[in-house]
């Protein structure tokens, strides 16, 4: 499949634009009707990856943690098809950082492929889990996002 973008649309993202990947297996039942991964399926691994991320930093946690971030805006561009059982590697950066929200901007790449097969992103708002009001970003993990911001 030809994945130069249209004249009109950004370039493709490359894994040089990203400075944290994580590994994500494909399974058989990823792929749809059509023989290719469904499209709510890159949503699932925009998700996992992110999220397994901060769960393993330890900046979240989804059952105790006081402050959880709740997903406002999402998006995603798809550039060419994946199926089961291709091997993806999602790269993860933070496109913007407010006082307490992040744009996550993940992009999906096949195999060893270097350009990404789609790019997608969520803005999460973290606040207070029992009053839902925003919370501000603690400084230590405010540190770590800008790390991973281009």
């Amino acid at each position: 499949m030809d994945t130069t973008p249209a004249p009109d649309r950004h370039p493709l993202s490359a894994r040089a634009d990203y400075a944290l990947f994580r590994k994500i297996g494909t399974r058989w039942s990823d792929n749809d009707l059509y023989g290719h991964m469904n499209n709510v399926v890159h949503y699932q691994l925009f998700d996992t990856a992110v999220n397994g991320w901060l769960i393993e930093e330890r900046w979240l946690d989804a059952h105790r943690g006081e402050t959880i971030g709740l997903v406002v805006e999402t998006g995603c561009r798809y550039h060419a098809e994946a199926a089961f059982p291709d091997r993806i590697m999602a790269g993860i950066r933070v496109g913007r950082l407010g006082s307490s929200s992040v744009r996550y901007e993940v992009g999906l790449f096949r195999n060893e492929e270097t350009l990404a097969f789609a790019e997608g992103f969520f803005v999460h708002v973290y606040v207070n889990r029992a009053t839902r009001r925003p919370e501000p970003l603690p400084s230590p993990f405010r540190a770590r996002l800008q790390e991973i911001s281009p």
